[in-house]
């Protein structure tokens, strides 16, 4: 880009620099670069000013360039990485969008080829933690977004390459909100139980650095969300922003507020013009005594300003699911479930959460005796092990290829001949259960559909055509539920909501998220696994987020808002009327029925299990035994039989090829058909950076050169809320390092269908789910010693054993083999029980029983991570610091300490310009804001949150460390200094003797000094 008109410019010059300079040297792009080729073109001009400005940049970008390369081994866990570049609009995009997907399956391809059989790699972790600032106004009492986060990144980025020599630092990256920055340590945790202590004095040191970066009247609190939010109109930041934008479109926030980096905007662009409509996030508002929008709804019921269906009862906010409620009661209200049963939950559709159909195989022509399996759609594989007549399937229709049925376990039935003439499958009641034995023994009896008592029907009265096959009705409607397994249906309540547009109300919430790298693939599919059902309990125990827009909400927590501002689906692909469809260039046309928002919780476990004990595995190798996924996942067919075609095994091949159901929502020029496949992942991580799972499994990034840190296969734990002290964060930090160390160790069992996961993430939402909410949990963690349908006393398990005092160190007499890898028989047959053994293998236990036991049989998990702890011998510094992390949380478990979200709201409800109307007017945001910036730095005490941990002060008096420097200085400063301090000469004369005293009383007790501040942990 030739420029001739800039102000004192004497020529111009085109300049050539590489893509990879552009990202070393960010501060010589012009931005008025242009995108051509694999080059930057942009003009240099010569002019002695601009000539020396940038020489001095230049230099000072080679002297950070010269400190990194000295310092390659220094292994730095970077959490996430931004592009540069210039992204295309969404018309420009869509041309790109199918070359990206496909691409991108082979760039992970190529990459599981490269790097599948990686093993022994040690535990390294990391925790992220995002920081809002906002403006305050005390003498007005008012709080403001403060939109300078950049330039407080940027100087927190220098100082930490100033003083980068020191082994403890911090990493700072840019996030969603231009008042928003993102902090992690600069190098990973290791797996030594002293590293644990290393996360409350490196979150200490981030708050004390970001304090430093603060004007004077700016705070950075650690909490989930800004309460003004879109409740302020023009006047909602510092400096003010105009409400709307091409970006957002809203109503409510100007796109000022969005970081000014191009993906930020671009994205928020994209999956609104994806969508169609501005995102619709509705949440249920808090009802009040006298909150004005439940004017004319019935009376309040006594002791409770519930409203809905009793103060004990869990009020489900179904997030995600609220379209139809929109089209008939408009954007000021949203339904609600008022759960009443286990039961009732697991089978009632009005729920709105996709489940699995039961289908009887009945090939009724002669000589049939059952079908073959097909690894897609008439591709028949005759070497498996193929369901026979009798047998009860579980798998959905696929929409868009009528005549077929997808099973949970990755294969595919016909549903009838070719012709149609030959029925095969026929759909049947949700309570009937296969009799065939060898169907049973590789987990066909999903414990999904059973439930206590005599309610399941056989497979004998299903072929004698007694009971339940159900046909269509007159209406042409599949199934309808029969009330003897309903009992009663789930009461749906309408609420009055609080309405949100954009994608700022949600990723604008501020979490703690945890990284872990695992030995090898295998450890990091199974963790990816068992802390998928850690994730709502977590989210429950953390929750943070009781107001936004300027209301209290009925919620505690943000995961539902998040994912409501990020839905870029199609109202085809929400299940709704769409006169727009098809779509040219989207996934499937924009045509597929999509249960979820790209941002949600997982939708399919990734552990390849195997057989039991003694049993043939011939053409199972490649098969699905999980028989937990019981909720339909939609894959992309293509990416699937590509995945499969590679040698990636079907339950990976299902878990990526339903991420890439997904359009990529950022392309950036010049980096489409120019990116090589073979060597990178940008395509690929176009589409997995933007699945926003409640767990991200994470493949080894490429190495670009030699030099480059190893790092290897990785979990990420993403569902935990903010916290609003480093000594909580980090509390809740350690305790899912240490549970994932003692899954593994321990060889726990944690699986529970998909289902009850993501009926546990609803109820995590419901206001003090930790306290008075239930969650369904795994009875038994360990294999049953004896077994019976779950219920009986013969149901008993290693820990009730070890409880009455007479386990003798085995399994079923047998002592459990190690493969060659270190991993337990056990562990590989974790998600693939059989079904005798599987069937009500869960149950709802309170936070409290979760975390603490419930009776003989389940420990709890507290207990367990003491085990772990007792069997590694941790040293006892660690054991000390480690066990008032687990006494916090253990009270929290049992109601003794409130969440944050809990005491977020006692505390608008008591403030004395509270109106009992839900609304958090100025002063009331602002002494909360004040508030909880003085509990994060130590300043004031709140027993109810923290019991009686007490958080030392925090201010920025050691954030960096002071160099003994020996830099000559000029003649003035040395008088200055002399005269600051012969001021006090007769005052030194007077004190020197008793100061002389005071030094060597200190230095007598140096010693004891030392030790004892060796011992706090977050000095």
């Amino acid at each position: 880009c030739l420029e001739s008109s800039r102000t004192h410019s004497t020529a111009t010059q085109p300049l050539f620099i590489s893509p990879s300079l552009c990202v070393l040297f960010p501060c010589l792009l012009d931005p008025t670069c242009c995108y051509t080729g694999h080059l930057f073109t942009f003009s240099f001009v010569y002019s002695t000013h601009y000539y020396m400005e940038c020489s001095k940049k230049l230099a000072h970008c080679f002297f950070i360039l010269a400190f990194a390369v000295s310092n390659v081994s220094s292994f730095t866990l970077k959490m996430g990485l931004l592009k540069v570049g210039v992204p295309k609009t969404w018309d420009e995009s869509k041309k790109d969008l199918g070359y990206i997907r496909k691409a991108g399956i082979r760039q992970f391809i190529s990459t599981y080829n490269r790097v599948k059989d990686l093993k022994g790699d040690e535990l390294l972790w990391g925790d992220e933690i995002e920081y809002g600032v906002f403006h305050i106004d005390p003498e007005n009492k008012k709080i403001r977004l403060s939109l300078r986060a950049k330039e407080i990144m940027d100087q927190l980025n220098q100082k930490e390459a100033e003083n980068s020599q020191y082994s403890e630092g911090c990493h700072w990256v840019p996030e969603y909100g231009a008042w928003m920055v993102e902090a992690t340590p600069n190098r990973p945790y290791t797996g030594f139980s002293t590293d644990l202590l290393r996360v409350e004095r490196n979150m200490r040191l981030r708050r004390k650095r970001i304090l430093t970066a603060l004007k004077e009247n700016e705070i950075a609190p650690t909490v989930s969300s800004f309460p003004l939010l879109g409740a302020l109109g023009d006047d909602g930041s510092v400096p003010p922003v105009e409400v709307g934008g091409p970006a957002s479109q809203s109503e409510y926030i100007g796109d000022g507020i969005i970081n000014p980096h191009p993906r930020f905007g671009t994205l928020t662009a994209n999956i609104r013009q994806r969508r169609g409509t501005k995102v619709n996030i509705k949440v249920p508002l808090f009802r009040d005594h006298d909150t004005p929008e439940f004017k004319d709804f019935g009376a309040v019921q006594s002791g409770s300003i519930d409203g809905c269906c009793g103060s004990d009862a869990q009020r489900l906010w179904r997030y995600g699911k609220g379209d139809a409620c929109e089209e008939e009661h408009g954007k000021g209200y949203v339904t609600v479930g008022c759960s009443t049963t286990s039961l009732d939950e697991a089978n009632d559709e009005s729920t709105g959460m996709p489940t699995m159909q039961k289908w009887l195989v009945n090939v009724q022509c002669a000589g049939c005796k059952g079908l073959f399996y097909r690894s897609a759609p008439h591709v028949i594989v005759p070497d498996a092990d193929w369901p026979r007549n009798g047998d009860v399937v579980i798998g959905y229709e696929i929409p868009d290829t009528p005549g077929w049925i997808r099973l949970q376990n990755g294969y595919y039935l016909p549903m009838h001949s070719d012709d149609g003439s030959v029925q095969f499958l026929h759909k049947v009641s949700q309570r009937a259960q296969a009799q065939n034995a060898e169907m049973k023994r590789i987990g066909s009896s999903t414990p999904v559909f059973l439930a206590k008592g005599n309610e399941t029907e056989d497979v004998a009265s299903l072929l004698g055509g007694t009971v339940a096959v159900l046909e269509p009705d007159a209406s042409g409607d599949s199934e309808e539920q029969s009330d003897a397994v309903n009992g009663s249906k789930h009461k749906e309540v309408l609420r009055a909501a609080v309405h949100m547009d954009a994608m700022a109300f949600g990723m604008g919430c501020c979490c703690l998220q945890i990284t872990f790298q695992a030995k090898d693939i295998e450890e990091s599919r199974f963790i990816f696994d068992q802390l998928n059902v850690m994730a709502p309990i977590m989210m429950a125990l953390t929750a943070s987020t009781p107001i936004l827009k300027g209301r209290l909400l009925d919620t505690d927590a943000r995961w539902g808002i998040i994912s409501e501002s990020v839905d870029d689906r199609t109202p085809a692909e929400r299940g709704r009327v769409d006169p727009d469809a098809p779509y040219d260039y989207y996934n499937a046309h924009g045509q597929r029925r999509v249960y979820k928002s790209r941002y949600d919780s997982i939708s399919t476990y990734i552990y390849q299990g195997v057989m039991a004990r003694g049993q043939d595995t011939g053409g199972l190798a490649n098969r699905v035994l999980n028989i937990y996924n019981d909720i339909p996942l939609e894959i992309d067919e293509e990416s699937y039989q590509e995945l499969r075609k590679a040698g990636v095994d079907p339950a990976l091949s299902q878990h990526l090829a339903h991420l890439f159901i997904r359009d990529p929502l950022v392309v950036f020029n010049g980096a489409v058909e120019e990116v090589d496949d073979g060597t990178q992942t940008e395509h690929f991580e176009s589409i997995q950076s933007t699945n926003w799972q409640t767990v991200r499994w994470k493949p080894p990034p490429p190495r670009n050169n030699p030099n480059a840190p190893h790092i290897g296969w990785r979990t990420e734990f993403r569902s935990m809320e903010i916290q609003l002290t480093d000594f909580e964060n980090a509390a809740f930090a350690v305790f899912i390092v240490l549970l994932q160390r003692t899954i593994l160790t321990f060889d726990l069992n944690l699986y529970i269908p998909i289902s009850r996961v993501d009926a546990n993430m609803q109820r995590a939402h419901s206001r003090n789910s930790a306290a008075k909410g239930k969650f369904f949990f795994r009875r038994h963690l360990a294999p049953l010693e004896e077994g019976d349908d779950g219920y009986g006393v013969k149901y008993v398990s290693m820990f009730e054993k070890a409880a009455n005092g007479d386990y003798g160190g085995s399994f079923n007499g047998q002592e459990d083999e190690e493969d060659e890898d270190g991993v337990s028989y056990n562990r590989r047959t974790a998600p693939t029980a059989p079904g005798s053994e599987e069937e009500n293998a869960f149950e709802e236990m309170t936070m409290e029983e979760i975390m603490c036991g419930k009776g003989n049989y389940f420990p709890g998990l507290i207990p367990l991570v003491r085990a772990y702890l007792d069997h590694i011998g941790a040293d006892s510094a660690s054991m000390e610091r480690l066990n008032t992390y687990l006494d916090f949380i253990e009270r929290r478990a049992i109601g003794e300490l409130v969440t944050p979200a809990t005491w977020i709201r006692n505390f608008v409800r008591s403030h004395p310009e509270y109106k009992n109307d839900s609304y958090v007017s100025d002063e009331i945001a602002y002494d909360l804001m004040v508030a909880c910036k003085e509990i994060g730095e130590g300043t004031r005490h709140v027993p109810e949150l923290l019991g009686d941990v007490k958080i030392r002060p925090i201010t920025t008096d050691g954030a960096y460390q002071t160099k003994l420097d020996s830099k000559r200085v000029t003649n003035q400063r040395i008088m200055q200094l002399l005269q600051r301090y012969t001021r006090r000469q007769s005052v030194f004369d007077v004190d020197f003797s008793s100061d002389l005293a005071k030094f060597a009383d200190l230095d007598a007790d140096s010693d004891s000094n030392t030790a004892r501040s060796n011992a706090e942990i977050g000095s």
